[in-house]
């Protein structure tokens, strides 16, 4: 029997579960298809069972350098098992909230793969949802007056390269590992691939990272890229940056073997595994958008600036539109797209706007252009660096590398960019996203009372710094 609702949303990700719950708060019927858990990616395949492997990586990290605290401990291990044990715990208890979110909104979830049928005797436009259940059962045929696609994204792979579960991995694959390698080559210097680069040498896995660019965070601020890149190779991680992997080079046997071209030759790499980290690609096939109007624009579903595809009643949120592939990014293009449905007039998400963060040792968090961008873009530019090492309770931590880089306008005093690297920044950043928000300049952030000690004095000093005038330094 054809249930009829307000909105129907296809896939229960972050985007799309937090959709599914404004859309419920203004009144509307809703309902939610994943064919997956509740929480999507982010959840289960993504960002907490990753940073739940980094934290404890960064305690085994902490405790093996206790003595430099004054606690001396015996010989310190890792016991994977229990290691793996504590990030489903963690999972699950996140995965049991979505699930009492939904019933609290009086959400119906559809456990099952849903796919956009084309007009028919449901409707007479595209936007019937025809679910295949999980357990079997018949399928439910939903017809919705609207509908959100959010159907995120999964690891992308290289020819040649792809994942074999065993020697050759994606992210998916690491995260459920039972034992730590000896040795491992990352393929990819991006977010994830540092990411992990981090964890594995956190514990104590010889890391050798191969980057195409010609640095590894190629979309972060050059000051942070190349900061980054010392403290790595002074943990003993190999980056091999300028280089061209050779998949049709591959060897699986005892190891992994793997040619790249470096400055024109060819070296050889090996290891006991090989994580293919070189970004994501959208789950577009088989959500039935050929019995649509909708267009794919370089592998992801095109949208307008409210995430309206060319069906005007069809929107599409998250991973899968492309753009920011972040979990906070998909949260809010969901909120927009239903306010937008609703008739209300959401602000356009600002890509300047957008706190990004890479949870590595140390962190990384940045909003807004970097140096480069800003003076690509016609600004006369002023820059304020301030180093964590005079920050006093950075020293308390002891974990002092690092610094806050703020760029400005010169000519308008306009806020441009801020960039940090060191201790717990992603946590820091959310005080820069403000003041991008509320237009503040250098100044009134250096005249913001941080208090003392605490790292965020760091952004104050930083803001100051702009127009010289940083106390500490």
């Amino acid at each position: 029997m054809a249930e009829e609702y307000d909105l129907v949303i296809l896939g229960g990700g972050t985007g799309g579960y937090v959709a599914a719950i404004r859309a419920a708060q203004l009144g509307f019927k809703t309902a939610v298809v994943e064919k997956g858990k509740l929480g999507g990616t982010c959840l289960h395949k993504g960002c907490i069972p990753s940073k739940a492997l980094l934290r404890s990586a960064e305690v085994f990290a902490t405790a093996k350098r206790s003595e430099e605290f004054g606690v001396v401990t015996g010989e310190v291990t890792v016991n994977f098992e229990k290691v793996q044990e504590r990030k489903e715990r963690i999972v699950d208890q996140l995965h049991k909230g979505v699930q009492h979110l939904m019933k609290q909104g009086k959400i119906d979830v559809f456990e099952g793969t849903g796919r956009i049928l084309g007009p028919s005797i449901f409707s007479p436009m595209p936007g019937t949802i025809s679910v295949e259940m999980n357990n079997g059962s018949d399928n439910e045929m939903l017809i919705p007056k609207n509908v959100i696609i959010a159907t995120g994204s999964r690891p992308r792979t290289l020819p040649g390269l792809e994942a074999d579960g065993t020697q050759v991995l994606t992210s998916d694959e690491a995260l459920v590992l039972e034992q730590l390698p000896a040795s491992i080559i990352i393929v990819g210097g991006g977010v994830i691939g540092i990411e992990w680069a981090s964890m594995m040498a956190d514990f104590g896995v010889m890391v050798t990272v191969i980057e195409y660019a010609d640095r590894i965070l190629p979309t972060e601020d050059k000051e942070i890229s190349r900061e980054m890149q010392r403290l790595m190779k002074k943990r003993g991680i190999k980056l091999v940056t300028g280089a061209k992997v050779l998949p049709e080079t591959l060897e699986k046997e005892n190891e992994v073997v793997i040619q790249a071209e470096v400055n024109g030759s060819n070296k050889e790499f090996r290891a006991e595994k090989l994580l293919v980290s070189v970004g994501r690609q959208a789950n577009t096939e088989g959500i039935g958008l050929e019995n649509t109007e909708i267009q794919i624009e370089n592998g992801f579903i095109k949208t307008n600036e409210f995430y309206q595809t060319k069906e005007s009643h069809i929107y599409a949120i998250g991973d899968c539109i492309g753009g920011l592939q972040l979990a906070h990014v998909a949260s809010h293009e969901g909120l927009c797209a239903v306010e937008h449905i609703v008739g209300g007039n959401p602000s356009p998400i600002n890509d300047a706007l957008v706190p990004k963060c890479v949870y590595s040792s140390p962190e990384v968090a940045s909003i807004g252009l970097t140096e480069d961008e800003a003076i690509a873009a016609g600004f006369n530019v002023k820059v304020g660096k301030f180093s964590f090492r005079a920050i006093g309770k950075a020293l308390v931590f002891g974990e002092s590398d690092g610094f806050v880089k703020m760029i400005a306008d010169k000519d308008s005093n306009d806020l441009l960019g801020v960039h940090m690297i060191g201790p717990h920044v992603t946590d820091l950043i959310s005080e820069a996203g403000l003041a991008k928000v509320l237009d503040a300049t250098p100044w009134e952030i250096g005249q913001t009372i941080h208090p003392h000690p605490t790292l965020s004095e760091a952004i104050g000093e930083a803001a100051l710094a702009v127009d010289g005038k940083a106390i500490h330094s």
